[in-house]
């Protein structure tokens, strides 16, 4: 299955989402303020801890189900020795997802920053004997 991908996301984050509930996340990252851009609603999306970097095939995530996703600018005001300052813009994107099923990297598309992080992934099987 092809997939975006959102990548350095931390640990933590992907254990919490593993228990099964919806989870709103705020990204500032601009490879995957990227990717949500191209992502709606319903959109199957991998997510990983693995920098965007270092993403091979082999390395493991969860797909998620996106909810909800939306892209906001944010004005920052930065003051300095008290007299000047300085506004800065930041896009920073918010998305609700929730847990789908844990999945491994079989290929990795990535045409450079400006460009979504595409994933070929695998959906893990686990298996109780009884």
């Amino acid at each position: 299955m092809k997939a975006f991908a959102l990548t350095g996301i931390a640990p933590e984050v992907i254990r919490e989402l593993k228990l099964g509930k919806p989870r709103t996340l705020e990204l500032q990252s601009t490879h995957n303020v990227v990717t949500l851009a191209t992502v709606n609603p319903g959109s199957p999306v991998f997510m990983t801890s693995v920098d965007m970097e270092d993403l091979i095939a082999g390395d493991s995530g969860i797909m998620v189900d996106v909810l909800s996703v939306s892209i906001t600018m944010k004005r920052m005001m930065e003051f300095t020795q008290g007299y000047h300052y300085e506004e800065r813009e930041r896009m920073s994107a918010r998305i609700k997802v929730k847990c789908a099923a844990s999945a491994s990297v079989k290929s990795v598309t990535h045409e450079g920053l400006v460009h979504p992080v595409e994933v070929e992934v695998v959906r893990s099987s686990c298996y109780h004997a009884g």
